[in-house]
Parts: structure tokens; sequence; C-alpha cells
């Protein structure tokens, strides 16, 4: 966002704000910290004497460590709780449609986001999600469960676009989403209640309590229930969260267990016809469903060894299963789990020329999954990288990295490798960049990023016959950028450009393993090379008139093979979002935004043989009212209740389509204690 925001928004934000979270004031906005988080006394404080500009010091981990989004050098957005509750969305779905050029499928089951030109078959792959910094990508292919997370639960959002291979390493291709939940120091809580359009109800709460000064609790819960846009498409949805921390000066320490639950009706895939003629129907001849059951454990401290050096380290623990009946009448019962290791030490020097900062440490992970098929697969990853961030002068400082990673699979399948197979492979990345702030009010910025992801295990359990085990997927970024942030504008633009290699994709025409259960397999596919242009601007147009734009321009295509020249397959060359948000009163604020998704060849269309789906522009518009403790708001998704595609899948023997949601009321009513 990174403007002033509108009056209702200080009220909102202020409203929900308790000691320790979001702030916001008009000539200065300050972030909270999460729990390994603190904030840094020679930063958060800061106001610039100009009062004609306005430098946004939010705090952010999205480089692994505390800092400032212009001093870094890529292209970071941060989504805060006052824009987030200015919306009046419900979801985080909402929250991120249209943000940084992410486009989003959704096959009925939970959305997709893809950055910088994936499919949506590669996006949960090449698109890294993260919570408080924790991973939640899985070690298959099934993508995060970002349902998972109320918007309860949520103090911001942070979004690098581009690569992060270094920082990040394996699936930080397109970019790179971490959601900061709340860690509130004082004592309190709220309640909210909602219900809408397909009988939809939904309950969420939390609570939050110093034990003294230093220990602290808070714990949240949700519950959903709805019966969907689409018919047979009904969930019922909870989470928990608890949580204990502790901070001490420079030292914390939190321990936190969570636990999601959610059953949903499968409605199956569409015809073009069926689509045409009621995109709300089900096609499934059985009473399919998908049962996930989530626990989640972590563990992490900090402390401050030296005036220079602090320590840290997370201990994270998923554990998942889901079982259900596919749209074909065969049962699921699929298990995984995750442990991660992940320590490191940040230095903070002060030179003539500014700050010296650098950060290493080391990612370790092992996790398993057992798929009902008796497919069973084992995957250790483990990897060292260190960054520096170097001033010449004031103004001028370079970036370095570099990361080595090393990957151990041991795979069976019954059918492709009965006796079982061990793979090792390794990849590394680099970077390299330039950030120029001539001004407190601008920067510039050059970025070169090598990025890598290794293929998940059931990729690597299902390859043609005549391969032993996928390539990693490598590729190099590279990205220039301009920010400009005054007292009533903010305005980023960006361009960028991404090559790969080896890509890891699934080939519905390519020779299927030996005793392969259906057609295709996944390959490392021809070259691909995608390049962009974005354009954020913000405005406060008065005081009570907020406006905003973005534009992202994408040409990806194939550089190499059978396809070379072809457009990649579901990727909007052109996308968008505006909005405004205007105070009606000091209570009263309405919120209207249009995300447009351009016109895309229909996902595994890669010879581009089919026509194109038809663009479409989704209408949201919010009206909150806040009075005391109170916020009501009452948002309508898809205004002009459009049809379009959410997903899709093409064949030569008849593609599958997913319908977006329609028209969707929803009124929330919330108190704050």
């Amino acid at each position: 966002m990174g403007t002033q925001p509108t009056i209702i928004a200080v009220l909102v934000g202020t409203l929900f704000a308790v000691s320790g979270t979001l702030a916001t004031a008009p000539v200065q906005a300050a972030e909270p910290t999460s729990d390994l988080q603190s904030a840094d006394p020679q930063t958060s404080d800061k106001q610039t004497s100009d009062p004609q500009i306005r430098v946004d010091e939010t705090l952010t981990v999205i480089g692994r460590s505390e800092n400032i989004p212009l001093n870094v050098a890529a292209n970071v957005a941060i989504i805060d709780a006052a824009a987030i509750e200015q919306s009046g969305a419900t979801t985080l779905t909402e929250v991120l449609r249209g943000q940084n050029g992410i486009q989003i499928a959704d096959s009925n089951t939970g959305a997709i986001f893809a950055m910088r030109g994936f499919s949506a078959g590669q996006a949960a792959n090449n698109t890294l999600i993260l919570l408080d910094g924790r991973r939640l990508n899985n070690i298959d292919i099934a993508a995060p469960s970002i349902n998972a997370i109320p918007l309860n639960q949520v103090e911001r959002v942070e979004i690098l676009s581009g690569s992060a291979g270094v920082l990040y390493g394996d699936q930080a291709v397109g970019g790179v989403i971490n959601i900061i939940t709340k860690a509130p120091e004082g004592s309190g809580g709220s309640m909210q209640l909602s219900g809408g359009s397909f009988s939809t109800y939904e309950g969420r709460g939390d609570l939050f309590g110093a034990i003294n000064d230093k220990w602290r609790v808070y714990g949240a819960v949700s519950y959903n229930q709805g019966d969907n846009y689409r018919k047979h498409n009904a969930n019922e949805t909870t989470s928990i969260l608890g949580r204990l921390q502790y901070r001490d000066e420079g030292d914390s320490f939190f321990v936190e267990g969570s636990y999601y639950d959610n059953h949903r009706e499968l409605p199956g895939a569409l015809s073009l016809d069926q689509f045409k003629d009621d995109p709300t129907q089900a096609t499934t001849q059985v009473d399919s469903y998908m049962h996930e059951m989530t626990s989640a454990a972590r563990l992490g401290i900090k402390h401050q060894l030296t005036q220079h050096w602090q320590l840290a380290a997370d201990v994270n623990y998923s554990d998942t299963l889901t079982t259900g009946l596919n749209t074909w009448s065969s049962t699921r019962r699929d298990s995984r789990s995750l442990l991660e290791l992940n320590p490191k030490a940040v230095g903070t020097f002060t030179t003539g020329s500014g700050e010296l900062r650098l950060v290493t440490g080391l990612d370790l992970s092992r996790g398993e999954s057992e798929f009902s098929s008796g497919r069973s697969n084992e995957q250790k990853q483990a990897s060292a990288y260190v960054q520096a961030t170097v001033p010449l002068t004031e103004e001028l400082s370079y970036i370095v990295g570099g990361r080595y990673a090393k990957v151990e699979d041991e795979l069976v399948d019954p059918q492709a490798y009965a006796s079982g197979v061990e793979l090792d492979q390794d990849a590394h990345g680099l970077e390299l960049g330039i950030n120029y702030r001539p001004s407190r009010s601008q920067r510039f910025y050059l970025r070169f990023d090598e990025n890598f992801r290794f293929a998940k295990v059931d990729e690597q359990a299902y390859t043609s016959a005549n391969v032993l085990g996928l390539d990693p997927q490598t590729g190099y970024s590279y990205e220039a950028g301009w920010d400009l942030t005054l007292a009533s504008h903010t305005l980023r633009v960006s361009a960028y450009r991404l090559d790969l290699e080896d890509e890891i994709v699934f080939d519905a025409s390519a020779a299927s393993p030996a005793g392969g259960s259906f057609p295709g397999a996944n390959v490392n596919a021809d070259a691909s090379r995608r390049y962009g242009v974005n354009l954020d601007w913000d405005w406060q147009l008065s005081q009570a008139v907020q406006l905003g734009l973005e534009y992202h321009y994408i040409d990806a295509e194939f550089t190499e093979g059978l396809n070379l020249g072809k457009a990649l397959s579901w990727v909007a060359e052109n996308s968008g979002r505006a909005y405004v948000s205007y105070d009606i009163s000091d209570s009263l604020q309405l919120f209207a935004e249009g995300v447009y998704t351009g016109e895309r060849f229909m996902e595994g269309d890669n010879a581009n043989q089919d026509p194109k789906l038809q663009a479409y522009t989704l209408t949201n518009l919010a009206l909150n009212y806040s009075h005391q403790n109170w916020l009501a708001s009452l948002r309508v998704d898809n205004l002009l209740d459009e049809d379009y595609v959410s997903a899709g899948y093409y064949s030569a023997f008849g593609s599958g389509y997913y319908a977006g949601t329609g028209r969707n009321l929803r009124l929330s009513v919330s108190y704050r204690f």
C-alpha cells in the first residue's frame, strides 16, 4: 500500500490495535514485529524532516532479518492490517487477488497463487508460501492450505516479487509470500460473526494476555461452514492456534501449536458446454469429498549474543492426513509430515558509510509422505546460505550472497519403482544487487538472483521409463526497479526477466512409466523465458479519498523445442487492479476495487491449440462502519455476477473447467475488548 491511509483506515487500525500491533499515523507508519522480530531503535522511530516526504519505515522479515523495504534490493510490498480491514476482505484469497501481479487458480478446493508467469499446475511449486517465515509448501505437489490461516490471526502480508534463491532456496522462483501472524503484548481479545451467500456462516475469536512483563499467551479459533457457489461443494472448516511467548530485551522465545480441519465436497470438472449452461452444477457421479487434517508445532528462540551478533533458530513440525473419495470413485488416505530446523546468525556492524548487515544460516528438513496407492517417499534437504548487505556510501549499497543445497530422495512406487530408488542431487544459487537511495523519498535497485527447485517426491516417482530422476530446475532472474515515496503518493516501477532451464512440468504426451496407471509423465521441459513490467501507484487524493492502480504485463513463452515461440499456458499477458477508498464520515467508509485478468490459454495447452479463455474483471465492494469497539463490514465480491473460469485443464479429448464464484455477499460484525 505505502501511502497515507484514509481516516477510517486509521480508525479501524486503531480499533483493532493493541500494544505490539499496527499503529498508523498521518506521516509515519510503523509495523509490529512477529515472534522472532524486535524493532530496531535506530530505524523504527525515524521520521523525515521534510513534511512533504513520507518514508515507510515498516520492518520486514522478507530478508530473513529485520529490515526496511526501501533498503532491500528487491520488489517488496506489504499489505498491512489497516489495508486488510479497509478492504472488508474475509479471506486471504480476497486480500491477495491481483496484488503484485498475483494470478489465482482455484479448482473449487482452494486457491493457488502464481507469480511471475507460472501456470496453476506449477505455481504451488514455484511460489513459496511462508507463515511467520515457516514453509507451508509441501514435499509433494499438493498446494499449501491457505484456508488454514483465518484473517483474525493475520497482522500483515509481505510479498517479494521475483526469485529468492539465496535467501530461501528451493521453490522460491516466482516470488515469496510471507504471512505474519499477530503477536500482541497487551491483554484483550476479539470476537467476529459473519454470514452471507451460499449459506455461509463463520465465527472467529482470539484472546491474549500478559502473564507478567515477560511472558504472554495468545490463542485464536475460527469455524466456517458453507455450501459454496457450486453444487456438491460444501465445506466445514476449523482452525485453532495457541502460543506462549517470552521477550526480554534482546532475547525472545516462543512455542506454538495449531490444528486445521477442512472437510470439503468435490463437484468435479465441467465441460465447456456445461460451464456455459450452468456453471454451478456438479458433474461427479459419486459422493466425492476431501478431508484434510493438519497438526503443527513450532518453537523459536532468539538471543543477542554480542553487540553485533544475534543468534536465532526455528524448529517446525507439521503432520497432515488427507482422506476422501475422488470423483472417479477411488478412495484416498494420504499422509505427509515435515520436520525443519533453521538456525541462523545475523550480524550488524556500523561503518563510516552506513550499516553492514550479514545473514547466514542453515536450512535442514526431513519430509515423509505415504499415498493410498502404495507409494511412499522420503526427502531430506540440507542447505547453507550467506548474504551480505554492504554500504559503499550513505546512499549506495550492494548485496551479495550464495547458497548451496543438497537433496536426497528415497522413493518407492508399486508400479514405477517397486524395489525402490534413491536419488542424490544438489543445486546452488547466487545473488548480486545494488540499492541506491539518492534521497529519503526514492530508491533505485538492480538485482540478479540465481534460483532453483528440486522435483517433488511424487514428481520424481512418476517419470518416463527411460528417466531415472528429474534434474533440478534452474533459473536466472534479472530485475530493475524504482520507488518514489512522497507524502501523498507512492509509485513503484519495475522490469524483470526470468529464464528457466529444465523446468519441471507434467506432460500428458510424454511416455508413461513402466506400469504407469495414467497417461503422461513428469519431465524436464524445454527452456522458457518470462519478462514483464510492473506498475504500482497509490495516491492520497485528499484526507478522505485514497486511490490505487496496479498494472502487470507478462510475456511468457517457450524458447526451445517443439513449442518454440508458443505462449506458456494459463498466464495472462495483462492483469491489473484499481481501487478507491472514500471516508463518508468519521465512522463510515466505502471501498471499491476492480481486479482484471486478461486472456490466457487453458492450462496445459502448450501448443496453443484452442482459443484463449476470455478476460474478466471482478468488481468488489465493501462498506465499513466503526463505533467505539465495534466494527461492521458488508462486502460484496463479484458484484456484477460475472461468469469466469477459475481453473481449467486442457485435453485434446475434452478440457475440464472449474467455475469461479458468482456474486457473493458477506456481512461481518466484530467486537474488540
